[in-house]
């Protein structure tokens, strides 16, 4: 964590465990209007006079796509076609950041570097670098249009402006994340905590699961070819680019094969808390794979938790998905906020 950062974070109440977990006490624990530090996700920044066409040989979307008006999300595949991590990519002053949960990035830290070979690219940890904040509510954009000459209109739009970057992030309410060095970031949360309420980072994982958008973390990693959690429905895929690691396979599922399994939206109500990589079970599944796994998960206002899982599609359909066994808690299926094919 950027040491400058950690100072202005507990200069405003927060605790900061030794692994540098950041939580605040929060009257609400889900606040209308939300603030956030994304301090939990890593990044990786990437540069060079090559670095566009380096990323485009080994991401599954379309890098020539990022811009400065422009983020996109992306993944990182085995030769096999499974996503070992995905993420979402943005320009900031000229270098591409590749943005994810910090067990992940440490697999993209390390393995990207080693197909740079002859390329003038430079691949770096950039977590301390940039410091990135989350905004959430109704009162979102009313609050960011006091401070930013323009806001993106659409999920993925971006705005540069001085040293900080604005995406809009799918979702509702309103989401958007903002990216700077240090003192900037502190001078706007200072600003904008004025009317928003510090937000921890359940809430905003819950928001993603709500968005329908996948994380991979370390459980998960090499588990899923993308269009098993929806990548290509969230403009995180594409058919048209060319040649990546594992393009094949994921061009195969596309073109020849069956997708027998995809990502659901579910509740479930259970006093312990489901993770990453945990198993579903499906009375009569006959696939010899397990009926699934979830993708991520985070407590709901309701009570128990709302997830995201990768599913048998028949058992989902069958409203047959349970966790910790055939007999244990059942999944209540939910509606993505986009469609998907079946």
């Amino acid at each position: 964590m950027n040491s400058q950062w950690k100072r202005f974070l507990e200069s405003q109440s927060a605790l900061i465990s030794a692994q540098n977990e950041v939580s605040f006490t929060c009257d609400s624990a889900y606040p209308s209007c939300a603030l956030f530090d994304l301090s939990h996700l890593g990044l990786v920044r990437v540069s060079g006079e090559d670095a566009q066409t380096f990323l485009q040989g080994q991401f599954t979307n379309d890098i020539r796509e990022v811009t400065e008006r422009h983020s996109q999300l992306s993944a990182y595949c085995s030769p096999k076609g499974r996503m070992l991590a995905n993420f979402r990519i943005f320009l900031h002053q000229g270098d591409y950041f590749l943005q994810m949960p910090k067990d992940t990035y440490e697999t993209v830290l390390k393995r990207l570097p080693l197909f740079v070979l002859m390329s003038k690219v430079k691949v770096a940890d950039a977590s301390d670098e940039l410091v990135s904040i989350g905004l959430a509510g109704d009162c979102a954009e009313s609050l960011l249009q006091q401070r930013f000459e323009a806001i993106p209109g659409k999920p993925g739009g971006v705005t540069q402006q001085g040293e900080t970057t604005l995406i809009r992030l799918p979702g509702e309410p309103a989401r958007f994340q903002i990216s700077g060095s240090a003192e900037a970031i502190a001078t706007l949360w200072s600003q904008l905590s004025e009317t928003a309420q510090p937000g921890n980072r359940d809430y905003w994982s819950l928001l993603e699961i709500r968005a329908g958008i996948p994380t991979i973390y370390r459980e998960t990693a090499d588990a899923f070819v993308p269009q098993m959690t929806n990548m290509q429905q969230i403009d995180g895929v594409s058919f048209t680019k060319g040649c990546y690691t594992g393009q094949e396979v994921v061009a195969r599922m596309k073109y020849l094969g069956k997708l027998k399994r995809r990502m659901y939206l579910a509740s479930v109500d259970t006093d312990t808390r489901p993770m990453p990589g945990d198993e579903l079970f499906a009375p009569g599944s006959v696939s010899g794979q397990g009926a699934g796994k979830v993708v991520d998960a985070s407590p709901s206002p309701n009570g128990g938790f709302e997830l995201l899982a990768v599913a048998e599609i028949t058992s989902f359909h069958e409203n047959n998905l349970h966790l910790q066994g055939d007999q244990g808690p059942k999944l209540t299926p939910g509606t993505l906020p986009y469609a998907v094919e079946e």
